[in-house]
Parts: C-alpha cells; structure tokens; sequence
C-alpha cells in the first residue's frame, strides 16, 4: 500500500485494527472466509473513485470494533450494511483517506 508516511499509516493499522505486522509486513489472521471482489470502475462503493482497492477485515463484533475506531478519533462511516446471509458491514477512513470496510461474517 503507498503511503505519503508508510510508518505512521502503518501504526495506525496496528493500532486501531490490531494488525499485528512484523518487520516485513507479514501477518497471520485467524482462520475464515477470505474475499476476492470485483466492482465495476464508475463505483462509489470505495468512497472516492480515486481509490483503486479496498481493504475488507473480518471482525468479530462490528459495533464494538466501530465504538473503539470512534474512541479513537477514526473517520467511521455513520451506516452500517446488513446483507442477508453474508453479514454486517462498516467503514472506517484512514489517515491517508483510504476506505477500509469492516466485516461481521453471518
């Protein structure tokens, strides 16, 4: 992920998402569904059309994970997402303004 400074965003996805990353960037996620999707160019669905990607993470409670973004100082989307079958979804902007959507599997 580009990054005007990589240490700073990346201390942000530590801290604020636990993503746990050693030097190299690796980091193990529990075991579940993982999601490849493709979204049509013209989309408003990542927020700005500028942003090519959009990350997506698991998350156990979604409420809980946005209350601890929002005590954070996170830019958390006011909406949530029920999609029947699927799960729970929220967005959280991060300090670079990229969109992150948050996933509470069914």
């Amino acid at each position: 992920m580009r990054a005007a400074d990589p240490a700073a965003l990346g201390a942000w996805y530590r801290d604020c998402l636990g993503l746990d990353a050693d030097e190299n960037g690796e980091w193990r996620q529990g075991a579940g569904p993982t999601v490849f999707a493709t979204f049509e160019s013209e989309t408003d669905y990542f927020g700005s059309r500028a942003q090519q990607t959009m990350l997506n993470f698991r998350v156990r409670d979604l409420d809980a994970m946005l209350a601890q973004l929002r005590a954070e100082g996170a830019n958390v989307a006011t909406e949530t997402q029920d999609m029947e079958g699927v799960g729970r979804f929220g967005w959280v902007t991060d300090p670079e303004s990229n969109r992150v959507e948050l996933w509470q599997p069914a």
